[in-house]
């Protein structure tokens, strides 16, 4: 073998070491706020980003606290997905520490959806963080998260828009079907009181009247003067149920629920997926699951 050729190869060898770190280091590295908005980000993903959460299913978004490991991963992180509009009061502490390699998506705000106002409590008025509950809003994030990830992986952007047209696609699936599970349920039933006002947007969608005992789940729940204010309307106007939901204790409810002799249903899922093996396991087994819960205890049809 001549010199040249054992030199040509050594280079070569040279030159695949130096590159290995390189390679191994090509994975986008993307990190959700919380479990709904993980999932719509592997939607899109697939296998050439890995995608971690910060807030674990069954926690509060709202309420949650940074912990060591969520600092370590954010050390490790590119991208940011979070929902924005108030939802993620701890996202300042990811800001603080975020550097020129860590890019914050505030999805929400980038969506091309119209967004509600809360409807009461503390931050009434201001921009409803919830927009996923409505299958739109959904397709807005997943439209959001698509660019996002094309910008950072360009010789990927095909295969992020072909999934999300796939999503978007199940997603206006997911929205007719759960139209039609709905329209049993008499007009003059159509209300859901519920602790947080997370609602509007499903409420939006599928025509109903949503109201809650306070607005977003960081400001002071079950007040009295929040309590008072929904038992005189239950004197008026009396649902046939009320509900509680999967992150927030259902004391309030409970207890409202039997000051008005009302029965209370739930769980309704709105800021945390459930558990793998839950009635809440990913998005749309979430707004099936709320349907099946509000067509039992508000009166739907049921099937001959």
């Amino acid at each position: 073998m001549s010199k040249w050729f054992t030199w040509a190869w050594a280079l070569l060898f040279i030159a695949l070491i130096s590159a290995a770190p390189a390679y191994a280091n090509t994975t986008l590295r993307v990190i959700a706020s919380f479990s709904v908005m993980e999932e719509l980000v592997k939607r899109v993903a697939g296998d050439a980003v890995s995608v971690n959460v910060i807030v674990p299913r069954g926690e509060d978004v709202h309420r949650w606290e940074l912990t060591p490991p969520n600092v370590l991963a954010l050390e490790e992180t590119h991208v940011v997905f979070y929902n924005g509009l108030g939802l993620e009061p701890w996202i300042r502490h990811v800001e603080a520490m975020s550097d020129d390699q860590l890019t914050l998506v505030e999805v929400a705000k980038k969506a091309d959806y119209t967004p509600l106002t809360i409807s009461t409590g503390q931050y009434k008025g201001e921009p409803d963080p919830h927009m996923w509950m409505d299958p739109e809003g959904a397709a807005a994030y997943i439209d959001v998260i698509a660019e996002t990830l094309a910008e950072h992986l360009p010789d990927q952007a095909a295969a992020f828009y072909a999934r999300a047209d796939e999503a978007r696609k199940a997603l206006n699936n997911l929205n007719q079907a759960v139209k039609e599970r709905l329209e049993g349920i008499p007009q003059t039933n159509r209300t859901l009181l519920t602790s947080e006002a997370g609602f509007g947007y499903f409420a939006r969608t599928y025509a109903f009247d949503a109201q809650g005992v306070w607005g977003v789940n960081h400001e002071t729940q079950g007040s009295a003067q929040a309590m008072a204010k929904i038992s005189e309307q239950l004197t008026e106007k009396r649902p046939p149920a009320l509900f509680f939901e999967s992150t927030t204790p259902s004391i309030h409810m409970d207890a409202l629920s039997r000051e008005a002799s009302l029965p209370l249903a739930g769980p309704l899922y709105v800021d945390s997926l459930s558990g793998e093996d839950g009635p809440a396991a990913n998005y749309s087994d979430m707004l099936h699951h709320n349907a099946e819960v509000m067509h039992t205890a508000l009166g739907g049809a049921t099937a001959e």
